[in-house]
């Protein structure tokens, strides 16, 4: 397994796939590159794919200091330095979402397009879950079937028994997982989403009560040259239940900037 090592030190994984232009996937909180392994094959007959595990996961480095959005957005671009990329499209999805926000805010000069996935600006100006909702996912014992129902309608769980790769890395550490959630809840890009100038795509589902997804057409009034398509009834992981409506819309938007 391929690595770099960031300006900190830390070692972070990558993992290459495809030929092409260069295209980032981004996972979730406490996920490694599995996340994006049931519609990998959807990207890689166009695009030269980019995966990593987050700090804190997979085979990459797990520090116990404090890990932020931004410096996931680090991690993103030491990996494209080490591959030599000066730019890619960036497709993340939930906190990678956010992480690809800062990406495109800290670093345009690095982003060809970028596609923000069941996502939100952050607490202090978005949309959040209801205290139900983050009740319920503090049990450890339900856990699972929580974002189970979270990530996926009844009828499809019904007809497709997993494994579900969107679950997060078993391999973690507990004080690792702590820091993701940190990280995540403290996100808030709301002051530089107006500097992004990449084309932006933001992506939703309309049944999603993780992120909800009023945050979509928030963060795309709040991104210059940015539209928002919402995927209808879908939940959070619309990107796998709902792959044959969000890869041929994500593919057509990238496809459509490379022609531009």
């Amino acid at each position: 397994m391929p690595h770099t090592t960031t300006a900190d030190g830390t070692r972070i994984a990558y993992q290459v796939r495809g030929a092409g232009k260069p295209l980032v996937l981004l996972a979730g909180q406490s996920n490694n590159h599995h996340w994006w392994d049931p519609v990998h094959a959807d990207f890689e007959g166009t695009y030269r794919t980019i995966t990593l595990d987050w700090r804190g996961t997979g085979d990459s480095d797990k520090p116990d200091e404090v890990y932020s959005t931004p410096g996931f957005a680090d991690d993103v671009v030491a990996v494209l330095d080490e591959l030599g990329l000066a730019k890619a499209h960036v497709y993340g999805t939930s906190m990678g979402g956010r992480v690809a926000q800062w990406i495109g805010i800290n670093h345009p000069g690095r982003v060809d397009a970028l596609v923000l996935g069941c996502t939100s600006p952050g607490a202090a100006h978005g949309y959040e879950r209801s205290r139900e909702i983050r009740r319920a996912l503090a049990d450890p014992e339900r856990t699972d079937s929580v974002l189970l129902d979270l990530m996926y309608t009844p009828a499809w769980l019904a007809a497709n028994p997993g494994p579900y790769p969107v679950l997060g890395d078993t391999s973690m550490p507990s004080y690792a997982k702590s820091r993701h959630l940190v990280a995540s809840n403290r996100h808030d890009a709301w002051d530089g989403l107006p500097h992004i100038t990449a084309p932006t795509l933001v992506v939703h589902g309309t049944d999603d009560v993780f992120s909800p997804p009023a945050n979509a057409q928030l963060l795309a009034d709040r991104i210059p040259r940015a539209r928002a398509e919402l995927i209808d009834g879908a939940r959070h992981a619309y990107f796998h239940e709902f792959r044959s409506v969000a890869g041929p819309l994500v593919l057509d938007f990238l496809t459509a900037q490379d022609r531009s």
